[in-house]
């Protein structure tokens, strides 16, 4: 375990990142069941978060997100808050996807999240295309 000293308590903690495999980008790809790109974002019902590094998949996690249920449930504004949250709560860095719409986008923007578009096909290349 890597350890480091607090300066100020002079107690022992674990050093962030440490006993985790470092990664260069986290990714978020909506995938269908069969494991390719769901052509739709915001309406996605299960996305992935893959860990990315030197062109590999290094972490790759699926969740249930209901957003295409949720979608216009709720106050304007709620569901980009809901997908905002998710990627804030997973640390997502980019997101790779077929298409994205003009709000979608300046939301990911205004979160500093990197956006590739035109994405299709095998979820796993797009998450390693998203993530390069």
């Amino acid at each position: 375990m890597d350890l480091t000293p607090d300066e100020l308590t002079g107690e022992t903690t674990k050093r962030p990142g440490a006993d985790e495999e470092a990664f260069d980008m986290r990714v978020c790809v909506p995938i269908t069941a069969d494991g390719q790109v769901d052509p739709r974002w915001g309406r996605a019902d299960r996305v992935a978060v893959a860990d990315v590094a030197d062109g590999e998949i290094r972490g790759w996690q699926e969740f249930t997100v209901a957003w295409g249920t949720l979608h216009d449930q709720g106050t304007e504004g709620a569901h980009h808050a809901r997908v905002a949250r998710f990627l804030r709560d997973n640390q997502v860095q980019a997101v790779g996807a077929e298409h994205v719409g003009p709000g979608m986008q300046r939301m990911l923007g205004s979160m500093g999240i990197r956006i590739v578009t035109g994405l299709g096909g095998d979820a796993r290349s797009a998450a390693r295309a998203a993530g390069d």
